[in-house]
């Protein structure tokens, strides 16, 4: 088998697999691109969100409308609106609040429902739109057509990718469970059972969790499946191994994904699926380090032990860590203020360090790195470690200046940035991933014929079927 000449090897490995944006090669390119455009209004309404709770604005509105209504415009109505907030428990505690005090934190609370239903409406007449009026246009431009031959199949008529309706049904789910569960969390904070009590009134920290929960996966939820459309060609159609013409059936048609996982040595293979272990633990950590930061926010526990790395003095404070009036006793690790921030202070370290591990590992370790990991996982790795640093700087900077409120948004911010850095690398590792492999076959990376080296390092067979993945990686995108 001849090998394929050095500058095709040099543009696989400069390129790895690429995320086809354009519709002249992607037919599923604009609901790829519909889905990151949704996600990044669910990561701005996550923030909106954040200040909310921040400027303590979030039991401004005491009832709630599934359509939602328009802020009151005249003085009477807004009399109206502040007479009805001072029938809630908080008033008791804020009795000094002005009208123009009233005004700004429940513009804030109005402003992040609508902005719920602003993503809904997006989110569902998109759907409509790719499900019932847009068709694809396959315009392929000269530079491209063999490439196009070869993978794209003549007869698609949806931009929805098979299988992939479900997906979009099941984040319109999400999302409109999202709106409910967040009227859930506000009625914990408007019932009479909180007007005795003597620290201030504030949501339940369990509802919260939830409601903060909740939108962090539909956030991560859409990313994946958006990345997934934009990746659908090089993932899922079948290209011809011998490099041109429609795909054979059986064995030989294999993805671009596939062929690339096949011709991977098995050492490579190995590198790239510990480095994918690694990441996707990191991406469950920072889901847990969000989760638990609900916790902090919902028990005010960043305002307590302003000291890092020790608390009161210690690096465990074991004496404040349970209370032993909290029945049952795993209440503490939710409830008490010190035991919250504990363990919020150590998933965050744990999260660093892992992010930090894991790009050392992908980045400078596994014989010929270039072969191993792509360009994008090599982006993303490096993506990851430095969000994770700063993330964590940015949290140990709120805590020592008593959580102020420019900061401590930041730092919720920050921590959907180390998520997206990790999304992204693991779908970038997919070629790692176990169905994959599986697919291709155990032995597969072993039965390869004739090896190259690139960039002097030893490692990866490639088959002329690498000459379709260079066809796809020479085109503009």
């Amino acid at each position: 088998m001849t090998s394929p000449p050095p500058n095709t090897l040099s543009t696989i490995y400069n390129k790895g697999l690429p995320i086809l944006t354009s519709p002249s090669l992607n037919p599923h390119a604009p609901l790829g691109k519909w889905l990151l455009s949704t996600s990044t209004l669910v990561f701005a309404m996550v923030h909106i969100g954040g200040v909310t709770r921040l400027t303590k604005s979030g039991l401004s509105m005491t009832d709630w409308k599934p359509l939602g209504s328009k802020p009151p415009i005249t003085q009477d109505e807004w009399n109206i609106e502040f007479d009805r907030y001072k029938r809630s428990p908080e008033w008791e505690q804020r009795q000094s609040m002005t009208l123009d005090e009233f005004k700004y934190i429940y513009y804030w609370e109005w402003g992040h429902r609508m902005m719920g239903r602003f993503v809904g409406v997006v989110f569902g007449s998109g759907w409509a739109y790719f499900t019932w009026l847009h068709r694809p246009k396959q315009q392929i431009t000269s530079s491209s057509t063999s490439t196009i031959s070869s993978i794209i199949p003549k007869n698609i008529t949806s931009a929805i990718p098979p299988g992939y309706q479900s997906r979009l049904a099941l984040l319109f789910c999400m999302g409109g469970t999202q709106g409910l569960v967040g009227w859930w969390m506000v009625k914990s904070g408007l019932g009479d059972d909180r007007r005795g009590d003597r620290n201030e009134i504030r949501v339940s920290p369990y509802r919260l969790a939830a409601h903060l929960g909740m939108a962090v996966g539909t956030y991560s939820v859409l990313l994946w499946t958006g990345l997934g459309a934009l990746s659908y060609p090089v993932d899922c159609y079948p290209a011809n191994v011998a490099g041109g013409g429609s795909a054979k059936s059986g064995a030989s048609a294999l993805s671009l994904l596939q062929q690339y996982t096949k011709n991977l040595s098995p050492s490579a293979l190995q590198h790239a699926q510990r480095t994918r272990v690694g990441v996707l633990s990191t991406v469950g950590l920072t889901g847990l380090t969000i989760l638990s930061g609900a916790f902090v926010a919902g028990n005010d526990a960043g305002n307590a032990y302003n000291t890092y790395p020790l608390m009161d003095g210690k690096l465990i404070p074991w004496n404040d860590m349970v209370d032993e009036t909290k029945v049952p006793k795993w209440r503490n690790m939710f409830e008490t203020t010190a035991t919250v921030q504990w363990n919020h202070r150590m998933l965050g370290t744990a999260t660093a360090v892992s992010a930090l591990s894991v790009a050392g590992y992908g980045l400078l370790r596994g014989g010929n790195k270039s072969i191993s990991t792509t360009p994008q996982v090599r982006r993303g790795l490096t993506a990851l470690g430095t969000a994770a640093t700063a993330q964590m700087s940015l949290g140990i900077a709120t805590l020592l200046n008593y959580v102020p409120i420019s900061l401590a948004a930041s730092h919720q911010l920050g921590s959907l940035v180390v998520l997206t850095c990790g999304v992204y690398t693991a779908h970038s590792l997919r070629y790692a991933g176990r169905s994959v492999v599986s697919k291709v076959g155990n032995g597969a990376v072993q039965s390869l014929v004739g090896r190259s080296s690139v960039g002097g390092g030893g490692g990866g067979a490639l088959p002329k079927g690498a000459a379709v993945v260079s066809k796809v990686s020479n085109v503009k995108i």
